[in-house]
């Protein structure tokens, strides 16, 4: 595996999966843990640059430990990096997904009780009992209206991406607090149930229909060199992007305009599967 995004091994310690691909490191299981945070960097290095976010809930299997750092790769991706040991937990079971931009945990059931965690769009919580307008969770108590079950997915990704709009640029954010262009995208898909990969040239590559200039409809994906957006209406885009430094609605010839002048066209327009 040559993209390391992937390359689920360090120099000391690969996965088992690469058995007989691999010298000199010692081979391993891992162990799957979960994000216990509400958000964790995933680092290219430890304690390096960020390449994604990880939400409360993620499923990650740890291959090594160094100090407080951990390697391994995320269950949703495969996406291998490096995280704060301390934002993990044992693995156990989830339930339910925030489908609220984000929201609180309480303490107790009541919206004046101290709240202890903010989780985003997307986090995984397991939910034991529902009382009232909350659901109880192993810590603490999350509004109900807040929360699916896995597998009761929306079915509109530029609606779910709209929920993002003001949202501040973050490289290699995925949550309401900060998010890229390529985090915007996944969300907004895979909250409705669709396939979507985590970086912008993975999802170039994804599967469907390419479409020419001026017959894109609401959810169709423009992709540039390092950059995606999604159509949310005739002749519009949302995008989480560095010139307004925000999640961003606009005119596609606006954007096409100003980013084409700075020598980037369009290189894909994508109906994806």
């Amino acid at each position: 595996m040559s993209d390391r995004r992937f390359h689920r091994a360090t120099d000391r310690v690969a996965h088992d999966s690469l058995r007989g691909m691999l010298e000199g490191v010692a081979f391993v299981s891992g162990d799957w843990m979960r994000v216990a945070a509400p958000l964790a960097d995933l680092c290219a290095a430890p304690g390096g640059a960020r390449d994604r976010q990880l939400q409360r809930g993620a499923r990650f299997r740890v291959l090594e430990q160094r100090g407080a750092q951990v390697f391994g790769f995320d269950e949703a991706d495969g996406y291998c990096g490096w995280l704060d040991a301390g934002a993990l937990c044992p693995d156990h079971a989830v339930t339910h997904w925030v489908s609220a931009p984000a929201t609180h945990r309480y303490r107790a059931a009541d919206i004046k009780s101290p709240d202890d965690a903010a989780l985003s769009f997307g986090a995984r919580v397991i939910v034991l009992a529902v009382e009232g307008a909350f659901a109880r969770t192993p810590h603490g108590y999350i509004p109900a209206r807040h929360l699916r079950a896995l597998g009761d997915w929306l079915d509109d990704p530029v609606a779910v991406a709209r929920h993002f709009l003001g949202t501040p640029y973050l490289w290699g954010g995925n949550s309401r607090a900060g998010m890229d262009c390529s985090g915007l995208i996944q969300a907004a898909r895979r909250a409705c149930g669709l396939s979507c990969p985590p970086d912008s040239d993975l999802q170039a590559a994804m599967s469907g229909e390419t479409v020419e200039p001026g017959q894109e409809v609401p959810g169709d994906l423009l992709f540039w060199k390092g950059h995606v957006a999604m159509v949310s209406a005739p002749g519009r885009i949302i995008h989480a992007n560095a010139w307004h430094m925000a999640v961003v609605e606009e005119p596609l010839a606006e954007a096409e305009a100003r980013i084409a002048a700075g020598g980037l066209p369009v290189t894909l327009r994508l109906r994806a599967d």
